[in-house]
């Protein structure tokens, strides 16, 4: 049975920027992914959005990961020359009656160490984006827009440079907690059986499955698992007439829907809320017709028949529908009494934005 220091279940962003930090500590680290290549599934089905930190409750993982990751994502990407823009987000209220919750979005994201956010009159939204009709709105400036993928490029390219390596078609069976260390079962294109001293677990939508597959671990220390599809639709025969993102007021049931914008300028709207039993990227086209009356409060003047089916990306969500949202689930030794291991559960957003603060909280976890 071969030995190694580490193990990182996934390559996934935070998988990626974890075995980096690892490595950047001199520690001998393996990442094993079940797929054939990197970021092939939550990572690469998102926004692409490099969140502010404006909504997640004060003292919370989200809002002190978010707000400290996204300074050193912004650092990282322009060191490493990943491309990016920092766009700035527009939270319009469209009626007087919807002031009062961006009052109480400004007041969050003050006490999270978001501090430049300023309130617009109409005028000035009209000023900044003509075709953006609201009563008011709440500017972002820090909020921005990513290259996903040249960015996860970029962590296995300082991670395999500092020594760790990367078993793609590796597919995780089950292992066992033992006195002295973790072993690990894989199969896949290339079979192997590992005894680590330390294992990240950041398998995303299999996080839970994984833990529950070791022998040993208590299984009253494995969350509950939902899976929570988000829909993207594309805008069809025009560019969007913005150049920020756009957000409506929150709604009792999420974020409302909103406009982002790629590195190219295109728009696309989403994500929805649908709640699966599966593993399931299809878009229905049909539930796209929800979606223009609410992008017509904002604007008015969407065409007719115009959104269609982009892609869509599957929220690890540790809460049942319906029930309240949870935060990030760090789990380590001192909560589960398994020496060397880390759990991470219900990693959805912002966890592109936060994914160097958790790789930096790991790694000082298992330091």
């Amino acid at each position: 049975m071969d030995q190694v220091e580490c193990v990182v279940i996934g390559a996934g962003v935070v998988g990626l920027a974890v075995a980096r930090a690892l490595a950047l500590q001199g520690r001998e680290v393996i990442i094993v992914e079940r797929n054939g290549a990197i970021g092939e599934e939550t990572s690469s089905r998102h926004s692409e959005v490099i969140h502010a930190g404006i909504y997640y409750p004060e003292g919370s993982l989200k809002a002190r990961f978010c707000v400290e990751g996204k300074q050193k994502l912004y650092n990282y990407l322009q060191s490493h020359g990943v491309a990016h823009q920092r766009l700035g987000k527009l939270i319009v209220a469209t009626s007087e009656d919807q002031i009062a919750a961006l009052e109480q979005i400004r007041t969050r994201a003050a006490a999270n160490g978001v501090d430049d956010m300023l309130f617009l009159s109409g005028n000035e939204v009209t000023a900044l984006e003509p075709e953006l009709r609201c009563v008011t709105a709440l500017i972002s400036p820090s909020t921005g827009i990513l290259d996903s993928h040249g960015y996860m490029l970029a962590l296995q390219g300082d991670a395999e440079e500092h020594g760790a390596m990367i078993a793609f078609d590796t597919v995780f069976q089950g292992g066992a907690v033992e006195d002295d260390g973790i072993v690990l079962e894989f199969g896949g294109s290339a079979p192997m059986t590992l005894k680590a001293q330390m294992v990240i677990n950041s398998a995303g939508l299999s996080a839970q499955p994984v833990a529950a597959s070791l022998q040993g671990f208590p299984a009253e220390k494995v969350p509950a698992h939902h899976y929570c599809k988000g829909n993207y639709y594309a805008l069809a025969g025009a560019r969007a007439p913005f150049q920020r993102l756009i957000y409506p007021a929150p709604e009792a049931a999420g974020l409302g829907v909103h406009l982002t914008l790629d590195l190219g300028g295109q728009a696309r709207f989403g994500p929805d809320v649908e709640w699966i039993d599966g593993i399931d990227y299809d878009v229905d086209p049909g539930r796209a017709d929800s979606f223009y009356a609410a992008v017509r409060k904002y604007w008015p003047g969407l065409p007719d028949d115009s959104l269609i089916p982009a892609y869509a990306g599957i929220r690890p969500k540790i809460q049942a529908p319906g029930e309240a949202a949870v935060d990030f689930m760090v789990q380590g030794p001192a909560d589960h009494g398994v020496a060397g291991l880390v759990n991470l559960f219900g990693i959805e957003s912002p966890g592109v934005t936060s994914s160097l603060a958790i790789a930096d909280h790991v790694a000082e976890h298992l330091g």
